[in-house]
Formats: C-alpha cells, structure tokens, sequence
C-alpha cells in the first residue's frame, strides 16, 4: 500500500490504541500481510512505539508481517474436518497450488494456511478463501477454485453452490453457509418482534430489570456457567463515568456454532439484549467482539445498526428516556482462540495482545479502558430478552432446578443431522444421540464441551446436561467406533491448544507442548507404562495457568484416560520399547566412550 492510500485508510479510525486490531486487519486485508513500513505509519498515527504494533501484530493468526498472497485459503483443520475428509482436501490443495500449506507460491498469487474450527463444522470440510466462505468441499472441489484464481476469476463466482438457507440470503451476506437449525425453543423461536421487550423494560428501574434476570437464575451460556443477574447487579453499583456492555461472539471452542446461526438469524434480539444489559448498568456503549472467521457477516450486521440507529433504538435519549443513550460498534478478532476469555477479549479490543489478566480487579469493576465492564456471550444476552418477555417464573419453568431454562447445541461428528438444537437443561445423552441421528451402537465417544470439556464413554451416556453434571458451553462432537480416539481426536484437540496458548505463563506454554509430545510417543507405539504416569503428572501443573485455557488443555488427555484406559494401555501393551524413557546410563554412553578414547593408552 502506498503512503497516501495507506494515511488515507487511517484517517478511518479514531487514533487510540483501542483502534490498533481494526487498523492491523484493514491492512493485511489490503496488502495480505502488514509491513515495516506500516507498522511506523500506524505507530505514529496512534502515539504509540513500533514494539507496541509489532507485538500486537505478531500475536494473531490472521496478521502477518510477511505477504500471504494476493489469494489466501484458509482450511479448516479441526477435528470434525479431518473425521470428513479435510486431508484429501488439503492434499488436493497442494498439488493445485504447487506448493505446500504454509507456503505461498513463487508468483505471490496464492498462499495456503491451515487454521482451527472456522465454525462450520455441521458442514465440513471448510475453508475461507480471501474471507468467503466454501463448505462441503472435496478434493475436486479444491482443484476447481484454484483453476479459478488462476484464470483471474472472482472467488464468489466460484461459489457454485445454493446459498444457505435464511438470512444466508440476505443481499448483503450471500453465503453458501446452512443454518441447519434442526430444533427450535424460546432463543430461536420464530415469535420474536424487535423492541417489545424494550419497549417493556423502559417501564422498569435498572434494579427491576436486574431482579428478573436475578429471579430466572439465569447462567452465562459460556460454559463456566457465572449467575448472570449478580454480575449485572455488580457492575451497577459501580460508580463510574463509563461503563460498557460486550457480547462475546469469538466462539473458537472448536465444534462450536451456534452464534453463528444466532447472529445470523436473530441479530435484532442480540441487540435488544445488549441495550436492555446497557439500561440495568448504566452502560452507554456495546461492543460485538466479532471472531474474524465471520467476517462474511460484517455488512449485513453494520446494516442492522445504522437502521436501529436511524430508527432512534440506538443513540441518544432512546425511548424518550432522557440520559439513556447506548450505541454498538464491532470489534473483529484476528485468530485467538484465549480472546474468548473475558478479560484476554478487553485486552484484544484495546488492540493489545490478548493475554488474559491477572483478576481481580475483575471486569466488573476495571475492564475495557479501566471502566467498568460486562461480557457476556450471544446467547446469554438473547435469554436475557425472552425473561424480560415472559418472566422469570415463565423461565424457571424450563431446564432443572440447578440449571434453569434452554442451551443451544451444536451437534456435529459422525451424526446423519448435524447442526443447531435448542434444548431444556436435563436432557441425557441418549436423548441427543437419537435427536442427532446417531447410531448409539456405533458411537465409540462423546466429547462434551469441546476440547475444554470432557470425552465420554458410553457407559455414561445416561448423564444429564446440567451444571450439576455435564455443563456446556455449547460443542457437542459425536465420534464413532470406526474414528482413532487418540490419533483423531485427542492429538488434535492437545494440539490445538498447544497452538492457541498465549505462552504468558509457563505451566501453559510449556505443559502443553510436553503433553503433546508425550501423547505422540504413546501412539506412535514407543511409550512405557511409565509414560502413562507421566501424562497425568504432567498435566497436574496445567491448573496453575492465568486463565481457563490453560487450566483446561489437558482435559482430553486426561478424560479420555479416566474413560477409556484400555486404548491407551493397549498402546503401551505393543509398544516396541519396554523400558522407561529415560535411562541414565545409556545417555552418558557417548561421554564415557568419548573419554576412554581420548585415555587410551599409548
């Protein structure tokens, strides 16, 4: 990019620090890569250091300093992908391409990149080819889009699938992306009328909006489950001139869609839950942290504000209410799984790294820009909205005593109905086998939660989804019995966050890499009993870490261990080394055969 063109694209933003992942995103989207050259242009527009860029730049898996092609795929390499054949697809790519993933091509036209869950997984394999979304692809599938590029064709001419049902129809959305939304409740029902609920909540003191979503019992749909009604009533008694209210949309939970489909069908009530969030706060601002990977969506959803604002339902005095103003803005991620952490979220939208902070302070108290702040996820605000509608009673009439009202899954894997299911609470795994269309015979695990969460067995199949038992975030991955548990799934999923830790504490930063390791050993068939030992001793200093991704990275090793020790026991049962790993002796053979030759005797 050019001097000029590139002053004149800073021009865009405000010059604060908060605007710095915005910038960074606006230029690699320009030029595939962000570099030298910009990072000072941008430093000095935002007062900041080069070191300030540069390390905010270096943190995400979207920006680079180097160019990535004038054409960028990113493959979906999660493990739902792989169970639908996303290698034959990654292979395809390859021998199109010319060269490997990771690489771009000598011309600078293409460069190919693997990435983690882009949030498809009801129809892998997946890939984002320059942000457009591609789904259900197969290996000549990818050798036809990259004819394409070559031939200077548009990458949405390419699309030559259907468009997705619903709002994936939208003009300004245009996706071959499927909602695939197999069982409706109150979230997702269709009775929905944008600014009733505001409308109702407007008669009501900020106090009395709090002791409804009190009353409900209602728990952030996250999956750490924290009462939603107290953290509002917290951040109330916060006296501060600034308060601000985020939806957490960067579900990177591998398995993960559901906000998804919400922000594409139901973005209105997304939004009426933030202002009705604003109005029990006293919060004038919303932010929609935004993963990158929906990037498709960005049009369509700064339509929806600009027409709420010009409807007067954001801004200034809204309702006739004077002294509520409340208005939203997006913030895009760029490729961090540890920005679905709260407090990493604020940092990344302050254009910071997204290392998750030392706590307390808790967000309530200090958050985005040290003022007080409430995150909450997609579907956490938009329940907020049907309590407001029918009532809290109305919604502890749903669920289980302990967990109160819906939770939107996401159910893909080995399944003939992938997608989206709005259920009660208290629902058995039974349940949502035969919902999904799986052959229980054949179903070898479940993995409850995503990679965070825990892998089942069937003998526990008879557990319920509750806080008290199996609490979700929402992921549900069916794996059947003709999958490689270790080798599929938990390989990958160990993987995944081996990539995705921050590296700012070491137990995370160097636990998951010995778990990894060590996993490897043990299928690759040279590990001892020993090794078996090691796993769950090393991962003990894991729940020290800063923040819940580390605390939980060896979840997969350590469930699938708890649930399904014969697989790991028959590894080591045929492993071709017998003894430890380690052997003192033979490690120092070299030092003492090197130091008898230089002593022999003449």
């Amino acid at each position: 990019m050019e001097k000029n063109a590139l002053k004149q694209l800073l021009k865009r933003f405000e010059p604060t620090q908060s605007s710095l992942l915005n910038i960074l995103i606006a230029v690699q989207e320009q030029d595939s890569c962000v570099p030298r050259e910009a990072v000072k242009e941008i430093a000095d527009y935002l007062a900041l250091s080069e070191a300030d860029v540069s390390q905010t730049l270096s943190f995400y898996h979207f920006l680079s300093e180097k160019p990535r092609g004038k054409h960028i795929i990113y493959l979906n390499n999660s493990v739902v992908a792989k169970m639908m054949g996303s290698d034959k697809v990654k292979a395809a790519f390859e021998e199109a391409v010319g060269c490997a993933f990771g690489e771009v091509t000598k011309d600078g036209l293409i460069g190919l990149f693997e990435t983690s869950c882009i949030g498809m997984n009801d129809q892998e394999p997946a890939a984002l080819v320059d942000r457009e979304v591609f789904t259900c692809l197969t290996p000549v599938r990818a050798k036809e889009i990259v004819k394409g590029l070559r031939a200077g064709r548009s990458v949405t001419s390419l699309q030559v699938a259907a468009l997705g049902d619903g709002h994936n129809q939208h003009p300004l959305v245009r996706a071959v992306v499927n909602n695939h939304i197999m069982k409706k409740g109150p979230v997702l029902a269709d009775d929905y009328i944008f600014g009733d609920t505001l409308k109702k909540c407007l008669q009501l003191s900020p106090q009395q909006i709090i002791d409804e979503v009190k009353a409900s019992n209602l728990r952030g749909r996250g999956g750490a489950g924290f009462p939603t009604g107290f953290k509002w009533e917290t951040c109330r008694k916060y006296d501060a001139p600034q308060k601000y209210i985020f939806c957490n949309a960067d579900e990177g939970e591998p398995g993960t869609f559901k906000d998804r489909v919400i922000l594409t069908e139901k973005p209105y009530l997304l939004i009426e839950g933030m202002l009705i969030a604003g109005r029990a706060v006293g919060a004038s601002k919303g932010i929609i942290y935004l993963r990158y990977e929906y990037k498709y969506l960005e049009k369509y959803l700064e339509d929806i504000l600009q027409t709420l604002r010009n409807e007067h339902f954001l801004g200034k005095n809204i309702g006739g209410i004077k002294g509520f103003d409340f208005d939203v803005r997006i913030q895009f991620g760029a490729g961090a799984y540890v920005c679905g952490e709260e407090s990493a979220l604020i940092e990344s939208a302050e254009g910071k790294r997204g290392e998750p902070r030392e706590r307390p302070p808790f967000p309530v108290e200090k958050g985005y820009l040290e003022s007080p702040t409430i995150v909450n996820n997609v579907e956490t605000l938009c329940s907020a909205i049907k309590i407001m509608q029918y009532g809290a009673d109305w919604y502890k009439g749903l669920g289980t005593p302990y967990s109160t009202g819906t939770k939107v899954l996401s159910i893909s894997g080995d399944c003939k109905f992938p997608g989206i299911y709005e259920i009660e609470w208290g629902f058995n795994i039974h349940h949502i086998l035969e919902m999904a269309g799986a052959d229980e015979k054949d179903v070898l695990a479940v993995q409850v939660g995503g990679p965070s969460g825990a892998c089942i067995s069937p003998r526990e199949f008879s557990r319920i989804l509750d806080y008290s038992d199996l609490a979700t975030g929402g992921s549900f991955i069916i794996i059947s019995k003709k999958r490689n548990l270790l080798k599929d799934v938990i390989l990958n999923f160990t993987e995944f966050f081996m990539e995705e830790s921050c590296g700012s504490c070491t137990p995370c930063r160097v636990g998951t890499l010995m778990l990894r390791n060590q996993l490897k050993k043990i299928i690759e068939g040279k590990a001892s009993y020993e090794d078996l030992k090691n796993l769950k001793k090393w991962a003990a200093p894991l729940k020290t870490s800063r923040c819940g991704l580390g605390q939980t990275a060896a979840n997969p090793i350590l469930s699938s261990l708890r649930n399904f020790p014969g697989i790991y026991e028959m590894q080591v049962k045929n492993s071709k080394e017998d003894n430890p790993d380690f052997s003192l002796e033979n490690a120092l053979q070299p030092a003492i055969q090197l130091y008898q030759e230089k002593n022999k005797e003449p």
